[in-house]
């Protein structure tokens, strides 16, 4: 859940997703390489989200949405659907985690997409076929 599209490229985390994926979960799925991202500029502060964002959505996603509105930022990772359609009335564009996975393997990041994507299923997040076969194609990995 992070705003995309700065200018240098570079995702922009809001503090309270940070907090979210810093307490990991059973598994601490992903923390290690959220750690060790260097194209990721981790926000410090805590930010003030409208009282609307607040009472419509969790608190990730309530951040991901504010920031990009205060920072002018056009594009957002989020991948809930109520996240999405609030995002949408809020002008932003969208992608998801798969979405910014693709540009990560475009952009020559070296991994696997088949195996992300087997990680994060094995994590119970679900991805229909027809999304899988779409992303490996995209990728080059058929």
């Amino acid at each position: 859940m992070t705003p995309t599209g700065r200018n240098d490229d570079h995702g922009l985390v809001s503090f309270e997703v940070c907090q979210e994926i810093e307490a990991g979960g059973p598994s601490d799925f992903g923390v290690s390489e959220f750690r060790r991202s260097s194209f990721i500029e981790k926000r410090s502060n805590s930010l003030t989200i409208t009282p609307f964002l607040q009472n419509a959505l969790d608190l990730g996603e309530a951040s991901v949405i504010q920031l990009a509105l205060d920072e002018n930022i056009h594009t957002v990772c989020i991948d809930e659907p109520m996240g999405r359609r609030i995002a949408r009335l809020n002008g932003l564009k969208l992608t998801g985690s798969v979405g910014v996975l693709i540009r990560a393997k475009k952009d020559g990041f070296g991994f696997s997409m088949r195996e992300a994507i087997s990680r994060m299923q094995s994590q119970g997040i679900y991805l229909n076929q027809k999304v899988v076969h779409f992303v490996l194609k995209q990728v080059n990995e058929m």
